[in-house]
C-alpha cells in the first residue's frame, strides 16, 4: 500500500506565502489609504513606535538629548515629525541605543523610517541565510507575522534579532566577534540576559570578556556623546516604565510575556512578578542544561531564542521576529 504524500508540499510551500505576501500588501495599502495626515484610524503615525526614534534624534540634534525623556518635549517632537498626531509615545531606551538613532532626523521622517527598517531588514535577513540556506525559505520568512509587525511598527527587532542570531552563530569558531554581536546588544538590554548564562555554561570566558568591554564601551559611549544628563534622565525614566508595564499604560495585549498574560486576567502586581520569575528561573535552567548537556548549534540557539520571551517581563509583539530563527 504506498504512502500517503503530506499535504504540506514543497509547491504549496511556495505558493502559500506569496498568498499572504498580497494579503499583507493589501492590507498595507488599505491602512494607508485610511489615514489621514500620516495618522491612522487609531490615531497613530504611519511608522508607528519609529516617531519616537525620530524625535528623540530631533531633540538630540537641537541639542537637548535629555528632553526625549520627558513627555511634554518628546510629544511636541512627535508633532514635529506629524503634525496632526494627538498620541504622545514615551522614550525609554537606553544611551547606547539613543546614540545609533541620533543621525535619523537629518532625513525626513517617512525617508528616515524607510532607511532604518529596509537596512535592519538587510541585516536580518542576512543573519536568517547562514541559518537556513534553502532559497524557498526566504519566501517563508517574508510572509512570517513577526516580520510585517515589525516592519510596520517601524521598530528594532530586526536589528536585535540580527545581532543575537550572528552571535549564536558566531560563539564556537569565532570567539571574539561573538562577543562583540553580544555587547552590541546593549542597546536593548533586556534581550541579552540569556547570554551570561550560556557562556558561562559553556566556559566561554573569552566571549564573556569581549561581550563585557563592548557593552560597557557602548554605553560609555552614548553617555559621552549625548551627556550626563541623559544618563540620569534615563535612569529617572525607569520607575515611570516600570509602572506603565505594572498598569497597562504600555499595552499588556501587545506583550507576548507571562507577566502581562497574567496582569491582563487581573492577578495582582507582586503575584504576576513571582510567577513569571518562577517561570524565568525555569527557563535559565532549561537554557543551562541545553548548553551544558548538548553540542547542537541549532538546539542551544533555539533555545536562548525562545527562552528570551519568558525571561523579560518586557517584550513586545514586534520582538516576535526573533522566532523565526528557533522556527528555522
Amino acid at each position: 500500500m504506498g504512502g500517503v504524500e503530506h499535504w504540506l508540499t514543497r509547491d504549496r510551500l511556495k505558493l502559500y506565502p506569496r498568498v499572504v505576501l498580497v494579503f499583507y500588501l493589501i492590507l498595507c495599502v488599505v491602512w494607508v489609504g485610511l489615514s489621514h495626515q500620516m495618522v491612522d484610524p487609531h490615531g497613530k503615525p504611519l511608522g508607528y513606535d519609529f516617531v519616537t526614534f525620530w524625535s528623540a534624534s530631533h531633540l538630540a540634534l537641537a541639542g537637548h538629548p535629555q528632553d526625549a525623556y520627558d513627555m511634554t518635549r518628546i510629544f511636541a517632537a512627535e508633532q514635529a515629525a506629524v503634525p496632526a498626531l494627538q498620541k504622545v509615545f514615551l522614550w525609554f531606551y537606553p544611551p547606547s541605543f539613543y546614540l545609533l538613532v541620533l543621525p535619523f532626523a537629518f532625513l525626513p521622517y517617512l525617508v528616515s523610517y524607510f532607511v532604518f527598517i529596509l537596512s535592519t531588514l538587510a541585516l536580518y535577513v542576512s543573519a536568517f541565510r547562514h541559518v537556513v540556506k534553502i532559497r524557498e525559505a526566504m519566501w517563508l520568512l517574508a510572509a512570517f507575522p513577526g516580520v510585517l509587525i515589525n516592519f510596520v511598527h517601524g521598530q528594532n527587532a530586526f536589528l536585535t534579532a540580527a545581532l543575537a542570531a550572528a552571535a549564536l552563530l558566531c560563539i564556537e569558531r569565532r570567539a571574539v566577534l561573538a562577543g562583540v554581536f553580544i555587547g552590541l546588544l546593549a542597546i536593548k538590554p533586556h534581550l541579552a540576559i540569556l547570554f551570561p548564562v550560556v557562556l558561562l555554561a559553556v566556559g566561554a570566558w573569552r566571549t564573556f570578556a569581549v561581550a563585557g568591554v563592548v557593552a560597557a564601551a557602548v554605553v560609555l559611549a552614548g553617555t559621552v556623546v549625548l551627556g550626563g544628563d541623559t544618563l540620569a534622565a534615563f535612569v529617572g525614566s525607569l520607575s515611570s516604565a516600570r509602572a506603565a508595564l505594572e498598569e497597562g499604560v504600555l499595552p499588556w495585549s501587545k506583550m507576548p510575556t507571562v507577566f502581562a498574560c497574567l496582569r491582563m486576567l487581573g492577578v495582582p502586581v507582586s503575584v504576576a512578578y513571582v510567577l513569571h520569575g518562577a517561570v524565568a528561573l525555569a527557563a535559565v535552567a532549561a537554557v543551562w542544561v541545553v548548553w551544558r548537556r548538548s553540542g547542537e548549534r541549532e538546539l542551544r540557539g533555539a533555545a536562548v531564542m525562545t527562552g528570551t520571551f519568558l525571561v523579560s517581563p518586557y517584550m513586545y509583539d514586534y520582538d516576535l521576529a526573533w522566532l523565526a530563527f528557533p522556527i528555522a
